[in-house]
C-alpha cells in the first residue's frame, strides 16, 4: 500500500470543512428526544433531580427529555445501558455516588471511567452519624473512646449499600476501632433497630434520618459533609474531628464515552441553566440536597478520586467484587 502523506496545504484546506461539519452536527442536535436514564427506582434524589431538570432542558433544546427508570443490581443494569448507547448526546443518565462505589462491590460489565462522558455534578447530600437517644456517646470523640473500651467488634453499625456501608468502614479505619457490619435492605428497615438500640450506629443520609432526629428518637453525633448541614447547624462535621474526612452522596449527569465536543458543550450549558433555576434550587433544599455543578473535566476527576477512595476502604475491609445481578 502506498504511503499516504498529508501536506500542510491539504490540512489547511480540510480544516474549514471539518469545522463546518462539526458545527453542522451541533446545529442539528438534538434531532429526536433525549432520554434520561435513572438507574434506580423512582422517588429518590437522583430520580427527582432528573425530572426537575428534564423540563427546562426540553424547553431549551426543543425536544422532549423523558426520564426512564432502569433499576437493578444497585444501578449497574441502567448504567450499562448508558455505556452501550450511541455517543450522539441523545442518551444521558443521572447516577449517584453508587457509580464509583459499585466498582468496589461488583465485577462490572463496563469501565467506570473510560466508558462514559461525565457532564456535570448536580447535587451533594451529606450523611449523618446517628444513634438511639439512649446510646451513651454523643460526640465522635466519645464514640471512639467507648468503642476502644469494648471488645473489638462489639459495637455494630447498620448499613445498606454503597457509601452508607463504606462511610463507617472508613471512619473505623481512620480511628483505629473495629465495628461489626449489620446489613439491611434499606434505611426504613434499619431505623426501628437503630431506635431500639439493637444496632449501635448508622451513617445515613440526612433526609432519611432527619425526621427521627427531629422527633427525638435518634440523635446526631456528626455529619459527614465538608461543611455543617443546614438542617443540623449545631451538629459538628466529622472533618472537625478527623481532618479531611468527607463522605457524601451526590448526583451527576453522564453519557456514553466520546460525545462530540459541540454536543457536549450544549448539553452542559443547558444542564447548568436548569440547575440554577429558583424552583429547582428550592426543591432541592426541601430534599436536604445542595445543588452543585462542575465541568466535564472536574466531573471525571471527581469520579476517579471517589473510586480510588472507596475502593481502598473496601479492600482494607476485605470486600471483594462479586458478580452483579
Amino acid at each position: 500500500m502506498p504511503e499516504v502523506t498529508i501536506t500542510r496545504r491539504a490540512t489547511l484546506l480540510a480544516a474549514p470543512a471539518l469545522l463546518w461539519a462539526a458545527q453542522g452536527r451541533a446545529q442539528a442536535f438534538p434531532s429526536r428526544p433525549i432520554r434520561m436514564i435513572v438507574p434506580y427506582t423512582p422517588g429518590g434524589v437522583s430520580d427527582i433531580t432528573a425530572r426537575l431538570i428534564a423540563e427546562p432542558m426540553a424547553a431549551a433544546l426543543g425536544q422532549a427529555v423523558p426520564v426512564e427508570n432502569r433499576a437493578g443490581a444497585d444501578g449497574v443494569i441502567g448504567t450499562d445501558v448508558i455505556a452501550k448507547s450511541a455517543p450522539d448526546g441523545h442518551t444521558l443518565g443521572l447516577v449517584s455516588v453508587g457509580h464509583p462505589v459499585n466498582a468496589a462491590f461488583y465485577r462490572l460489565p463496563f469501565d467506570t471511567v473510560r466508558d462514559f462522558t461525565f457532564l456535570s455534578m448536580t447535587t451533594r447530600t451529606p450523611l449523618v452519624m446517628c444513634a438511639a437517644r439512649s446510646f451513651a456517646p454523643s460526640t465522635p470523640a466519645e464514640f471512639v473512646a467507648h468503642a476502644k473500651s469494648q471488645p473489638a467488634g462489639r459495637l455494630t453499625f447498620a448499613g445498606t449499600a454503597g457509601v452508607v456501608r463504606l462511610a463507617p468502614v472508613l471512619f473505623a479505619q481512620r480511628t483505629g476501632i473495629e465495628m461489626t457490619y449489620v446489613p439491611y435492605r434499606g434505611s426504613t428497615q434499619a431505623h426501628p433497630d437503630l431506635i431500639a438500640g439493637r444496632v449501635d450506629v448508622m451513617f445515613d443520609t440526612v433526609p432519611a434520618a432527619l425526621p427521627h432526629i427531629q422527633a427525638g428518637t435518634l440523635k446526631a453525633l456528626a455529619t459527614t459533609g465538608a461543611t455543617r448541614a443546614p438542617q443540623l447547624p449545631d451538629v459538628p462535621t466529622l472533618g472537625e474531628f478527623l481532618p479531611g474526612f468527607e463522605a457524601s452522596t451526590w448526583g451527576m449527569v453522564i453519557g456514553p464515552a466520546n460525545i462530540p465536543a459541540p454536543v457536549l458543550s450544549r448539553l452542559v450549558a443547558e444542564i447548568h441553566a436548569a440547575l440554577r433555576r429558583d424552583d429547582v434550587l428550592a426543591r432541592h433544599r426541601t430534599l436536604g440536597a445542595e445543588v452543585v455543578t462542575s465541568t466535564p473535566e472536574q466531573s471525571r476527576d471527581f469520579v476517579q478520586a471517589e473510586m480510588e477512595k472507596w475502593g481502598a476502604a473496601a479492600r482494607a475491609a476485605g470486600i471483594t467484587p462479586q458478580n452483579a445481578g
